[in-house]
């Protein structure tokens, strides 16, 4: 092919993307367009109230799957209690309507969970759709499925005990999927008389076919075998790696491969209630991980190799984090949002006398300063950063926007509508925001 060609079919290609706004950014994954819960997008409104609302739609089922955005589509997950179903939806980012929805599986029920909580990802040519039942399917931007499998008949039982929620990641060219569940399930048939690994999966986008599976060996005890994160991307001096933790261990991984580049156990004692629900964040280098059950955060640092011993670790921040929220990285500083007061489980867990988002020097784990949110309640969706705020909803659909800069509490919104853990997404100018049973949109109204 001569080179005129080459340039041709590309232009083609690029045309034939949908077209984001100019000078704004997609929301393509569910920690944003850097993986980090941040965006560059300008303009946002400073408080989600009636009358910054652009639109809001109706959804036919509850889930905590975030609003993932490319141009002018918004991709959801959902379920459909009146078939018990598991939904990809298409809706207009202009005004809401739904453009399409198709059922991909049935729903799996778990305490206080549902089969939708995974969130979609997308490139703009193919939106990526996983679910707590383990239906993985590639839809294109007319809702037509190209490819469809179930990684819990390739693999057995997701076995983790509040329902598999880990999010696909897509980056360079391949789609990653977590597993990190217990050997045994907790209900339902294993799938296999050997005991259940956990993995590291990568799988080829365009027709859903394995690359590579790598096993994530792990010694923890029971519970804390499990993971409901994410992977995580990460590139620092030309090095690129995958963070994964749970399972007791935090680990880096190759992205070409899967093989495991370095490991830092952070639970020496074998606690074995420990699950983990956060993902862990990364910035210059270091990578950011918490404690199970609201523990420490820590800070070690990327590009290692081995296995690295409990001196590995830069800093630790102490006192009452996060049980459920993935830390925030914007603007050269790391947000913590505490989830809960204290853990319900653990007697001895620290208490919190509120809920507060919290400013960490990513250098040196300092407190650069912290906003108290609440007296309580549950804020288990994870904190957005996009201009110049901190946007954190909680369980019960209070939104609340703080200033970057000096942590000042910008305003206050009920929405209502709970149970709410989706992580608000920022594009277009524009800020999508998931309760129960809606999807709301705030910002300038498109004309």
């Amino acid at each position: 092919m001569t080179c005129f060609r080459v340039l041709l079919s590309v232009a083609v290609w690029l045309a034939a993307l949908p077209a984001a706004p100019s000078g704004a950014e997609n929301w393509p994954h569910w920690r944003g367009p850097l993986f980090n819960g941040s965006t560059t997008e300008k303009g946002l409104p400073a408080s989600c109230d009636e009358a910054g609302r652009a639109w809001a739609a109706d959804l036919p089922g509850h889930s905590s799957a975030t609003p993932i955005v490319w141009g002018d589509r918004v991709f959801l997950s959902s379920t459909e209690p009146d078939t018990k179903g598991l939904l990809a939806m298409c809706l207009s980012a202009r005004d809401g309507k739904v453009l399409w929805k198709k059922r991909l599986g049935n729903d799996v029920r778990a305490p206080r969970n549902d089969g939708a909580t995974p969130s979609a990802c997308t490139d703009g040519r193919r939106a990526y759709f996983l679910f707590g039942s383990g239906d993985l399917a590639a839809l294109d931007l007319d809702g037509s499925v190209i490819w469809a499998r179930n990684i819990a008949q390739d693999f057995g039982n997701l076995c983790t005990k509040y329902g598999y929620s880990s999010s696909p990641t897509l980056w360079k060219g391949k789609l990653y999927v977590l597993l990190l569940r217990r050997p045994r399930p907790y209900y339902g048939p294993a799938g296999t008389d050997k005991p259940l690994d956990s993995f590291l999966l990568a799988v080829d986008p365009a027709t859903g076919k394995d690359i590579w599976k790598h096993v994530r060996a792990t010694d923890a005890n029971d519970e804390a075998h499990e993971s409901y994160g994410t992977a995580i991307p990460h590139e620092w001096k030309g090095r690129a790696e995958l963070l994964v933790q749970g399972g007791d261990y935090l680990t880096g991984h190759d992205p070409e491969t899967g093989r495991e580049l370095w490991r830092y156990g952070y639970n020496p004692s074998r606690i074995s209630m420990w699950r983990l629900i956060p993902s862990p964040a990364a910035l210059d280098g270091l990578v950011f991980g918490v404690i199970p059950r609201g523990g420490p955060l820590f800070s070690i640092r990327a590009g290692a190799a081995g296995r690295l011993g409990e001196g590995a670790a830069i800093w630790t921040f102490g006192g009452r984090t996060t049980d459920s929220t993935t830390p925030l990285v914007y603007e050269g500083t790391l947000y913590v949002l505490q989830s809960d007061k204290a853990d319900p489980v653990v007697r001895s867990s620290p208490v919190s006398p509120g809920i507060f988002l919290f400013a960490v020097d990513p250098q040196t784990g300092r407190d650069r300063g912290q906003a108290r949110l609440a007296d309580g309640g549950a804020w288990r969706a994870s904190p957005t950063g996009a201009d110049g705020k901190i946007y954190c909803i909680s369980e019960a659909g209070e939104v609340v926007v703080v200033q970057a800069a000096g942590l000042k509490i910008l305003s206050r919104t009920s929405l209502g509508d709970g149970p709410t853990q989706a992580t608000i997404a920022a594009a277009g100018g524009r800020l999508y925001v998931r309760t129960a049973t809606k999807l709301h949109c705030f910002g300038t109204k498109a004309k």
